[in-house]
């Protein structure tokens, strides 16, 4: 999973990075490690545990091997499910668990901070629920400081809670359940509003937020941000957070403050696995927490297992990947290769300062002043990768309702293929796009090479070179080939023509079209001059058959001089704007253009639209003709794919329902915020 980038906001304490070790995918069972391996023991613990007791998780390879670590030291927490137990322990019980065989890896039970209405646009949200898929039938679940069940951007779709928060008096840890209890589940045990959390010094408003961005929804809420990604997804709320009082782990002048054990985690995991497999169809699991600064993938983090239980079981955990600004880092358990792991970005699409990055990410999405729900049913603006992360949990409800047949990891894959590559210094790593993975996208008209003549991609002029001699007192023919042009013809039809003759006025000049209709050009005369070089304006209105050989009839009437048709041409008309317009980010331009005189009738069925368009994503816009009836012609799609930033492009347009005197409009349209350009020009052709 971390084959690309991805950054978030997680506020992380100094940690000591855990010893990796091989990863393994079955959650139950670690026996892929050899059996004569020695613990993984996180460096500097026992240092830690020689001036007092601590927490600690020991993972086991087999559930069987629980009971012989156990014993070890005091049991705080077991699983139903995972080889893990939580123990206090001196430096002696850490001496003897690493002479336990059954043991994988002991670590420290680290308290972690929470990692902290214009981002769902920018990712493409808005083009997804105007769809019709906004997440309905899935269910997602936050992991964080409880949710404000009650909050109506949220609007009573919180079908599941539970509350996992320690109570550790060595930590100064103290329940955040409503009960008072260290253990909590069923309606209320992870409602925000109640119980300790309900205090404005505990600043419990993260998980509310997080909850907002990925499933809320505004409709027919005053002041309420449109909606979240998923706005018809269902909510599991669970609380894993736990209050602190002491500054030794809040931080000087930071207490009280809620801070979230990995046991705590673990636990809460381990719920989600157990709601899954009873039937709640959950998708996604959100986890915007963390701490630790990681480089590598952390193999033997005790939620590795869990994260990989539930990828088994259909399931993504979606990790925030912390707000240190590290460049090629992330937190922990950001760094477990099973998890999404998501950074931020800013509206402007480049990378938040604060944002980790680098090779274990996967994704970015907005993190920067988002404005989500918070307690006491109101709205407040946030910035990290904690926002970042819950755009990409809602974004895999509304992925599961586009394809209910489609794994985790195709899921994961239409993300990263789809998204926006955002390059930093050391990699480049996709922002997501929902609209491109999710919606079904049309093949963009493909970009041709630019000419080395602008002119060349200019409307058809036709042209004949070639020398034709005219015999005294005979006639010739220059034939011209027209094909694909008109279906009539038109009320101005350019004809240029070069002829050398000693005596020009014994001369005259026939245009015939296709269908044998005769145009004079010039009739003989007293000019004496030696050559012609001339343009006629042509009525050929009357021509019903635009296609085929046109010819130039040059007759010489009198003796005794002749000469030779040099060339000549016809240029259809066509109509033209190059006056350059701005695009505006999620904004639309117009480009105006009057044709007047051309026909008295509708345009013909084989108009033609050429446009020149500098854009720096031009798989944002839209391009539309309107014609001087208001009739709406599509000429080109949004493409979220296509991240290209030139647009030459020609457009076959039926004009026949339309008039072909009057105004004729381009209209650009830029669906999809984060990039802006211009349009260089346009034309029309009839």
């Amino acid at each position: 999973m971390k084959k690309w980038l991805v950054s978030g906001v997680i506020v992380a304490l100094a940690a000591t990075a855990i010893a990796s070790a091989p990863a393994h995918a079955a959650p139950a069972d670690l026996d892929g490690q050899a059996t004569s391996a020695p613990p993984s023991v996180e460096p500097g613990l026992r240092t830690r545990a020689a001036a007092g007791k601590i927490r600690v998780n020991v993972v086991t390879k087999t559930r069987a091997d629980l009971p012989d670590a156990a014993s070890t030291g005091q049991v705080l927490q077991t699983l139903s499910r995972f080889p893990m137990v939580t123990l206090r322990v001196d430096a002696a019980a850490l001496d003897r668990l690493a002479t336990r065989p059954g043991v994988v890896s002991v670590s420290e039970d680290r308290p972690v901070p929470p990692v902290l209405a214009e981002s769902v646009p920018l990712i493409g949200g808005d083009r997804t629920r105007a769809a019709g898929l906004t997440g309905a039938g899935s269910a997602v679940a936050v992991l964080d400081t409880g949710v404000a069940t009650g909050h109506p951007f949220l609007g009573g779709r919180v079908i599941g809670e539970a509350c996992f928060s320690p109570v550790d008096a060595d930590y100064s840890a103290t329940s955040l359940c409503p009960n008072g209890t260290a253990q909590q589940e069923g309606a209320g045990s992870a409602d925000s509003e109640q119980g300790a959390c309900a205090d404005p010094a505990l600043d419990c408003d993260h998980g509310t937020h997080v909850a907002g961005i990925a499933v809320g929804n505004g409709q027919s809420v005053s002041g309420a941000p449109p909606a979240g990604v998923a706005p018809g997804a269902s909510l599991v709320a669970i609380q894993v957070f736990s209050k602190f009082t002491s500054e030794d782990f809040c931080g000087a002048g930071a207490a009280p403050c809620v801070l979230s054990f990995t046991s705590a985690q673990v636990a809460g995991l381990e719920k989600v696995l157990q709601l899954k497999e009873a039937g709640t169809p959950l998708v996604a699991a959100n986890l915007s927490l963390g701490s630790g600064r990681y480089t590598v993938s952390c193999d033997t983090d005790p939620r590795k297992q869990a994260i990989d239980g539930l990828l088994a079981a259909g399931v993504a955990t979606v990790v925030a990947a912390g707000n240190n600004g590290y460049g090629d880092a992330v937190s922990a358990p950001a760094c477990v290769p099973s998890a999404i792991t998501v950074g931020s970005t800013t509206d402007d699409d480049t990378v938040s300062a604060f944002s980790n990055r680098g090779p274990l990410l996967d994704l970015f999405a907005p993190g920067t002043s988002i404005v989500s729900s918070v307690p006491g049913d109101g709205w407040a603006p946030l910035s990290g990768t904690s926002m970042a992360a819950p755009h990409v949990t809602g974004a895999l409800a509304v992925l599961r309702q586009a394809f209910p047949q489609a794994g985790i990891a195709e899921l994961e894959s239409a993300m990263k293929t789809t998204g926006k590559p955002i390059a930093y210094t050391g990699a480049t790593t996709p922002r997501l796009r929902l609209d491109g993975a999710a919606l079904p996208q049309p093949t963009p008209t493909p970009t041709p090479t630019p000419p080395a003549d602008p002119g060349a991609v200019w409307p058809p002029y036709f042209v004949n070179m070639d020398d034709y001699a005219i015999p005294d007192r005979g006639r010739v023919d220059s034939p011209i080939d027209v094909s694909d042009i008109l279906d009539k013809g038109p009320a101005q039809l350019h004809v240029w023509v070069s002829i050398r003759h000693p005596w020009v006025g014994d001369l005259k000049l026939q245009l015939i079209s296709p269908d044998g209709k005769v145009f004079p050009l010039r009739e003989p005369s007293p000019d004496g001059s030696d050559f012609i070089d001339e343009t006629y304006d042509v009525d050929a209105t009357s021509v019903t058959t635009p296609n085929g050989t046109w010819k130039l009839r040059a007759t010489d009437d009198y003796a005794p001089d002749s000469g030779f048709i040099d060339g000549w041409s016809m240029d259809f008309p066509f109509f033209e704007n190059w006056d350059d317009r701005n695009i505006p980010d999620k904004g639309v331009v117009t480009s105006p253009i009057t044709v007047t005189g051309w026909l008295p009738g509708n345009a013909p069925a084989k108009a033609t639209v050429y446009a020149e368009i500098h854009h720096t994503w031009v798989g944002d816009l839209k391009i539309d003709l309107i014609s001087p009836n208001g009739m709406v012609y599509k000429l080109r799609l949004p493409a979220p794919q296509d991240n290209g930033d030139v647009i030459w492009e020609t457009y076959p347009v039926d004009g026949s329902a339309s008039p072909a005197n009057g105004t004729w409009t381009l209209r650009v349209e830029d669906v999809t915020a984060g990039d802006t350009g211009y349009l260089d020009g346009w034309w029309i052709k009839f």
